[in-house]
């Protein structure tokens, strides 16, 4: 199997149970956060959603520096619009795998803050980190978030207490 269909298959099966995550987001909500340090309902939803970029980001740009990307935070106004985020950057996501030989996710991607290194890894494991491993956690702490909220979670990787 070559190696973007591994991720392909991937992608796509643990963006199905992010999804169910996503459909469960009480956005009227949006403001509220379970610390002060913690990033709003709508925020963490919408940057979620947002994850499947780094995909793109990864295939596209071989030095990612932040010090000259500008990123302005946004946040889903609705669940349509959240869904709607989140099936763009997968699709896209998944159209740009699609485009990669086995070769090509051997190259390195860089990232830092101007001169500051702070990762230089093959493709395939920063696809794995920055993308996978990154929609996984946060989908995680979403989970809390709804639980806290008493919002049905549902499960994952098996049924969760509230589908026993």
């Amino acid at each position: 199997m070559a190696i973007k269909d591994a991720f392909i298959a991937e992608l796509k099966h643990e963006s199905s149970l992010t999804r169910k995550m996503l459909e469960r987001v009480p956005l009227e909500k949006k403001e509220w956060r379970p610390h002060e340090k913690s990033m709003s309902l709508g925020r963490l939803a919408t940057h979620i959603a947002q994850v499947p970029h780094w995909v793109s980001d990864i295939i596209h740009i071989h030095d990612f520096d932040f010090a000259t990307r500008s990123f302005k935070p946004v946040t889903a106004a609705s669940q349509d619009e959240l869904l709607k985020i989140f099936q763009e950057t997968l699709d896209t996501a998944i159209n740009d795998l699609a485009t990669m030989s086995d070769d090509d996710f051997n190259t390195k991607w860089t990232v830092r803050v101007g001169e500051k290194l702070m990762s230089n890894l093959p493709k395939k494991v920063a696809i794995r980190g920055w993308a996978l491993s990154h929609m996984i956690h946060h989908r995680g702490q979403l989970s809390v978030y709804l639980r806290l909220l008493d919002v049905p979670v549902p499960g994952m990787y098996g049924p969760s207490a509230d589908e026993k």
